[in-house]
Order: structure tokens, then C-alpha cells, then sequence
């Protein structure tokens, strides 16, 4: 049963090494430790790596779920959750087992050194909107589109439907 406290919050999920739909699996489960009620979750999607190119595909996901958990503390768990998939940071936008990344937090913004909610550049990445709008597609966002019109517009290239695991 939610609560006033419960905070409604999505977060992303990648990755390009190793088992990946494993990685994305054990993720899903560790989140929804953290969660009050279930853990509702996307389709999976490949999609071609953004910035760094010279690495395999990435299978994509979003998740929706309530926490009673306050921002910092839900970004301290999403790095647990990667760690513990043996995430290594070795250089910008590089190879990962998994990438664990807080998009929305509640209806507010947050502006940390270490954390900004919404997501900076969610909004221009069709591997997190695509399924982002699956889950919400009538929320607003910049500019007061929907989620789903900042899909539409977004270039579908790189981008393809693999399926529902959960």
C-alpha cells in the first residue's frame, strides 16, 4: 500500500557486456528491493552505442516503481547495483555490464554536483524515451510535449524492439 512518503521514480537500465539481458535481470530484481509495490519495467531494446562507438550493441530498458528512498540515497543504490555487476568506469561513455541511471524522480527537479533529475540528456536519447513513453506516455516533459511526441520525433535508428522479459 503506498504512502504520502512514496515517491514515484524511473530509472534506466544498459548494458553491453557479458550475459546482458543477465545483468539487466539481476537489476530489476535489486531495484525492486528498494521499491514499495512491484516494479514495472519496458520492453528491452538494442541499441547502437552514443558517444563512445567502438563497443558492442547495448540492451536498454526502463523501470517505474515507488520508493520511499530520498534522491541521494536511491543514486547511492543504483551505483551498489552496478558495482555489484562488476561495473568498471574506465573512460566516458565506455563498455559497461550495466548502467544504472535515476531519470525522474517524483514531478521535481534536482540539481546535485553528483545527480540531476530529469536526466540531462534523456530527452535526445530514443534508447530511454522510446521506452520511457512505453511506461508513461501521456507525461509531460520539455517544452510540454508528451513523452510519447519527444519518441516520435526522436530518430529511431540504432534502436530496435528485442521484447518483454518481466
Amino acid at each position: 500500500m503506498q504512502s504520502s512518503r512514496d515517491v514515484e521514480v524511473f530509472v534506466a537500465l544498459g548494458s553491453n557486456q557479458g550475459g546482458r539481458i543477465h545483468y539487466l535481470n539481476q537489476a530489476v530484481e535489486s531495484l525492486g528491493k528498494l521499491a514499495v509495490g512491484p516494479v514495472e519495467t519496458s520492453a528491452v531494446y538494442e541499441t547502437d552505442p552514443v558517444g563512445y562507438r567502438d563497443q558492442p550493441q547495448f540492451l536498454n530498458m526502463v523501470t517505474r516503481f515507488f520508493t520511499q528512498l530520498s534522491p541521494l540515497e536511491l543514486l547511492a543504490e543504483c551505483l551498489r547495483v552496478e558495482a555489484q555487476a562488476g561495473r568498471r568506469r574506465e573512460f566516458p561513455n565506455g563498455p559497461r555490464t550495466l548502467d544504472v541511471d535515476l531519470l525522474l524522480y517524483g514531478n521535481g527537479a534536482i540539481c546535485y554536483k553528483v545527480l540531476q533529475v530529469p536526466h540531462p540528456r534523456m530527452w535526445q536519447r530514443a534508447f530511454v524515451m522510446i521506452p520511457l513513453a512505453e511506461l508513461c506516455p501521456g507525461r509531460r516533459g520539455l517544452g510540454g510535449q508528451t513523452f510519447q511526441q519527444i519518441a516520435d520525433r526522436l530518430s529511431k535508428d540504432g534502436v530496435r524492439y528485442v521484447g518483454r522479459f518481466w
